[in-house]
């Protein structure tokens, strides 16, 4: 069955960026010219998602308006014949066919996948973190789908990690299949480097088979409340093969300030009308 649908979430409450997240969606943050949920968007867009579902909370409706349309704006453009950012604006209106859940409570992001059940059903689908911005000539997304269509079964991104960083990742237990590609024997939710079973940390992008909301739902909450993916995978893989991917591209972890940053740096460094400026400015920096 093709997977046609994808779940975004984004109702995290961006405590990394306080105060600004008092009342800005992090996800609402700018990359260049764009925020972090377009990247999200426009990569699930370019490997072929029909439809788009939106994990979202409270406090998160510019990102629903970000996406509405915006007739006044039009107008404003219109009247001013700025015809190409005219079209741009209408164009995002009109992306993809996207919905909205509301997560009632932080309760991580197994729950948060779970909210979207029923409208998911009984196929597979993808998830994306918008966190991880992923910059790739082939869409992260669409190099794993072409994985799944080969083997048919769930897909996980990773890729190799710091020793001291596996604190801060799911880590899996790997068996090559293939260069870049490996059956997962065993999943460790941020395990110490010295009790890690290898250095491949698994990423915001997954695409899984459907049985994952029954491990979902009999995975209970850890320490702090929160029912965690990566428990759930471990779950599965009793009885589901899991594939890891180790996409190619270069990810960027916005989800924190300085991550946030160097992305826009190196995003600001390979577009035409900033580049120059910009490394002139970094040079007078050293």
């Amino acid at each position: 069955m093709k997977v046609r649908k994808v779940i975004i979430t984004v109702a995290g409450r961006g405590t990394r960026f306080l105060p600004l997240t008092r009342s800005q969606p992090k996800e609402m943050l700018p990359l260049i010219n764009k925020p972090l949920i377009q990247y999200a968007v426009e990569e699930a867009i370019g490997s072929g998602i029909e439809q788009i579902i939106l994990i979202t909370a409270l406090g998160k409706h510019a990102i629903e308006d970000y996406f509405d349309r915006s007739l006044e704006l039009e107008h404003v453009l219109e009247q001013k014949g700025k015809t190409k950012l005219l079209q741009e604006m209408r164009e995002l209106s009109s992306l993809v066919n996207i919905c909205y859940i509301r997560q009632k409570e932080q309760l991580g992001l197994g729950h948060a996948i779970l909210t979207a059940r029923e409208i998911i059903g009984d196929e597979p689908f993808a998830v994306i973190l918008p966190d991880d911005i992923i910059d790739s000539p082939t869409p992260v997304l669409r190099q794993m789908i072409a994985i799944y269509e080969h083997y048919r079964t769930n897909v996980i991104a990773v890729e190799p990690v710091n020793h001291q960083d596996t604190v801060k990742y799911g880590i899996i237990e790997p068996e090559e299949i293939s260069p870049r590609l490996y059956r997962v024997l065993s999943l460790v939710e941020k395990p110490r480097p010295s009790q890690a079973p290898s250095n491949l940390g698994v990423v915001g992008r997954y695409i899984l088979m459907p049985e994952i909301f029954d491990a979902l739902t009999a995975t209970p909450p850890g320490k702090i409340g929160e029912i965690q993916l990566t428990d759930a995978l471990q779950l599965l893989l009793g009885q589901q093969t899991i594939n890891a991917y180790e996409f190619e591209g270069k990810r960027y972890d916005t989800g924190n300030p300085l991550g946030w940053l160097k992305a826009n740096v190196a995003f600001g460094l390979k577009e035409p009308g900033i580049r120059e400026e910009l490394k002139k400015y970094l040079a007078q920096l050293e």
